[in-house]
């Protein structure tokens, strides 16, 4: 459990929705709910992505053909939902992806742009777009609902939250992932949570959390 998260109780003003997992990957290291899942220390960023993908053992082929940032949020959703069956009781249409970060898909831009000095590379410009992304995420979880990309300078705990809050109190959503992806050359940061709709406490996991800006804040400084 991450130290400082407040877990759910029926007295909370938050407690309609409520943050079922998380992950945070950076620094060559990967954390589920809070705890080191898989390190890599000595690698550099393709390896580390690549020893990471094949540690979760998913095999999907087309891991090897993405950019680094669509490989960076694909392998942090693979992580949070951690082979477990959480979103098959959802109406696809009913599942989400909200996703931030601050430099855009500006890594796979620059590389695009060096590639024009020759040949311009058809598989670098496929990805110059960060919402192809969520593309993936969706397509690997088939996710149909509610998804977008926002930019913005930092991470915005308080404009996640509300959003979220809004599209899962508004039944525009029952389950939705969130969070920050950022990836620019060797230097990456990403933080993803599972955010449900409260059912009652026996259908919450154990380690449930109030999803609002505070808790939010707590996973993402992990």
């Amino acid at each position: 459990m991450i130290p400082g998260l407040h877990i759910i109780d029926e007295t909370s003003l938050h407690a309609d929705n409520y943050i079922s997992a998380s992950c945070v990957i950076r620094r060559n290291i990967a954390y589920r709910n809070g705890t080191a899942f898989f390190e890599n220390k000595a690698a550099d960023l393709q390896q580390f992505l690549g020893s990471l993908y094949q540690y979760l053992a998913s095999e999907y082929p087309k891991f090897y053909k993405m950019d680094n940032l669509s490989k960076l949020g694909w392998l942090a959703a693979e992580l949070l939902i951690n082979k477990q069956p959480i979103l098959a009781g959802y109406n696809p249409y009913e599942t989400g992806v909200i996703i931030s970060n601050s430099n855009s898909s500006l890594d796979v831009d620059l590389r695009y742009l060096e590639s024009t000095r020759q040949i311009p590379s058809p598989a670098l410009f496929v990805y110059t777009l960060p919402n192809i992304m969520i593309g993936e995420i969706c397509i690997r979880h088939r996710i149909k609902g509610e998804n977008a990309f926002f930019i913005s300078p930092e991470f915005d705990a308080p404009f996640i939250a509300q959003y979220v809050n809004n599209l899962i109190n508004n039944n525009i959503l029952q389950v939705c992932i969130c969070g920050w992806v950022e990836l620019m050359g060797d230097d990456y940061k990403a933080v993803l949570l599972l955010v449900e709709k409260d059912k009652g406490e026996s259908q919450r996991t154990p380690t449930a959390q109030v999803f609002n800006e505070e808790n939010i804040k707590v996973i993402y400084q992990l």
